[in-house]
């Protein structure tokens, strides 16, 4: 009985490289390109509308590179990376078990990355998202922007417009200018990619940018509570107190 055909999204700012992945795919009877993009935003709107079972995904690109592109479309859609030679990448997608097709190859290889996918997705393996960023992203200092996806559109968010960050479930809510924006991330992740000199750890469940602190009130014994410019109270813990008078 013939398996349901693959549904792939080619993802590269290149048309020649589009152009081989789908001679590549057009190979397979078992393979159906349901989307071609040029860029990241095109793909993030791709995959929500789509819902594709597979996304193979340049990490070399403009605007958004594949890792961002990664981060917006979270740990439950699986991707198989199209990189240059990227040594530091490589051993992040090895060590991860994430395939990944190493540009130039062959139609050889292209089928042997696909044949792996279908396992994976008949295993139904979630993506490690935030251990692949951390490893394999280039390490350029603290995050300038936070990206997040709402359905098929992406915000922006630069990161001196974020008052603080709030742990909900298994998402963060970004709060900024009295607007919440959720991403399916840990607070730890956000964490390790925002500057340490201006955003803080106060709670488990909360990062504050200092720069909007108006007073920090001690209200029972070791419990104190940071009042914001627009009035929002949070809760601060003692190690976040202790992390909070380093940089106040």
């Amino acid at each position: 009985m013939p398996e349901t055909p693959l549904r792939i999204v080619i993802v590269d700012d290149e048309p020649l490289a589009r152009t081989v992945v789908r001679e590549f795919a057009a190979e397979d009877p078992e393979i159906e390109i349901v989307a071609d993009c040029a860029n990241g935003f095109e793909a993030v709107k791709a995959v929500a509308e789509l819902k594709p079972d597979l996304v193979l995904l340049d990490v070399q690109m403009p605007k958004l590179d594949g890792f961002e592109v990664l981060e917006l479309l979270g740990r439950d859609q699986p991707v198989v990376f199209i990189t240059a030679y990227d040594q530091y990448a490589l051993r992040a997608f090895e060590v991860h078990a994430v395939d990944y097709l190493l540009k130039p190859f062959s139609a050889e290889r292209f089928q042997e990355a696909m044949a792996r996918a279908r396992e994976r997705l008949r295993g139904k393996a979630a993506m490690p998202v935030d251990e692949i960023v951390r490893d394999a992203k280039p390490k350029t200092g603290p995050a300038e922007r936070v990206l997040i996806r709402d359905g098929a559109n992406v915000h922006v968010l630069p990161v001196d417009k974020i008052d603080y960050v709030e742990a909900q479930d298994d998402y963060v809510a970004f709060k900024s200018e009295g607007k919440q924006y959720l991403k399916d991330q840990t607070l730890a992740a956000v964490e390790a990619t925002l500057d340490p000199a201006r955003f803080v750890r106060i709670h488990r469940s909360f990062i504050l940018n200092v720069d909007r602190i108006a007073k920090v009130e001690l209200y029972a014994k070791d419990s104190r509570m940071a009042i914001l410019r627009d009035g929002t109270r949070l809760p601060v813990s003692r190690a976040g107190y202790a992390r909070l008078s380093q940089l106040l």
